[in-house]
């Protein structure tokens, strides 16, 4: 069982924090799905952007997300505590620390990956951040900055003499973005150098792979990315792989559309329905993204503004897909 400070995980597959996808209401159907730990939105350390309503929206949680895990990003020590005591008072169990973005926007500030240059201002950090809170600090990270420079043992060394209570690293250095394929070697290496959880993220795509990058890494639990969009499913597939060795059915096509319409209807109440129709578009490619007649699908949907003719759009797509099998059947 995973333990990161006082609390007991129900299982060992996590769902990665990724900005712009895990706000609430996919949160809400990753749980629902398997996943034993969701973590919200990167949020920014500089006090001023608190009363955003971006910010506002990435800190609202289900009354079910019994263990509220925050992220928070920035690069100045004293702005990421005051962070952290900010989102303690405000609900916080755990805050997590971001080290492992890559996108420039958050680099070109030196934070994010970025920080991975400065092993120095990494522990100024992280000694700060655990120090100003009485609950677990945990910290997402990369193999390092870039394949010349892979100093992620380094970093988890300093991480735990810092307090920080789990690790969770992507098997990617910065400059790699997500390109080529995630190495595990690195995370290996980081597992058997530290006793604080490691946690493994990076290309977990199906249960196979999951339980292959457990038994190489000896991590104590994985943690689900891009993986996840359009398949909440692979949480529990995961979990029953880990636990009894068998493969589940995946969804079948009227789950899948259930699944999706919820995920919708619930972008729409979160968002109302000017931005919820837009945010949920990325949502819908990644679900009907594997099935028979997706591209015509795509393009039609992607012109679509309004929640009701984007509701049936999807009703019919789903309807056609049906038929189509009952041909092929």
């Amino acid at each position: 069982m995973l333990e990161i400070g006082p609390y007991k995980l129900t299982g060992k597959v996590l769902l990665a924090p990724m900005a712009g996808i895990t706000d609430k209401p996919f949160r809400d159907i990753c749980r629902r799905m398997g996943a034993a730990m969701t973590t919200c939105e990167m949020v920014s350390s500089e006090a001023g952007l608190r009363d955003s309503k971006k910010t506002k929206e990435r800190l609202i949680f289900s009354e079910d997300e019994t263990l509220r895990s925050v992220q928070i990003v920035g690069s100045d020590p004293e702005k990421l505590a005051e962070a952290a005591r900010f989102n303690v008072e405000n609900g916080a169990h755990i805050i997590d620390i971001n080290m492992g973005c890559p996108a420039k926007k958050v680099c070109s500030v030196a934070a994010g990956s970025a920080l991975l240059r400065d092993e120095k201002l990494v522990e100024r950090i992280l000694k700060s951040v655990v120090s100003a809170v009485d609950v677990p600090v945990t910290l997402k990270t990369r193999t390092g900055w870039n394949v010349e420079n892979k100093n992620g043992v380094n970093i988890a060394m300093i991480a735990e003499d810092a307090g920080i209570r789990a690790i969770a690293v992507h098997g990617r250095t910065r400059s790699c973005m997500y390109s080529g394929e995630a190495e595990y070697e690195t995370i290996a290496r980081i597992k058997s150098s530290i006793s604080i959880p490691v946690i493994v993220n990076g290309d977990i795509t199906s249960p196979k792979k999951a339980k292959e990058i457990l038994d190489f890494t000896n991590a104590d639990a994985v943690m689900v990315g891009r993986g996840a969009q359009g398949n909440p499913w692979i949480f529990r597939e995961i979990n029953e792989y880990l636990a009894s060795g068998l493969f589940i059915a995946r969804p079948t096509l009227p789950e899948r559309q259930k699944v999706l319409i919820d995920h919708i209807k619930n972008l729409y109440q979160f968002y109302g329905e000017y931005r919820g129709v837009r945010i949920a578009r990325k949502h819908i490619n990644w679900y009907c993204g594997v099935l028979e007649g997706y591209i015509s699908f795509r393009k039609k949907m992607n012109q679509i503004d309004n929640a009701n003719e984007q509701l049936d759009v999807v009703y019919d797509f789903f309807h056609q897909s049906k038929m189509e099998g009952e041909k092929a059947a």
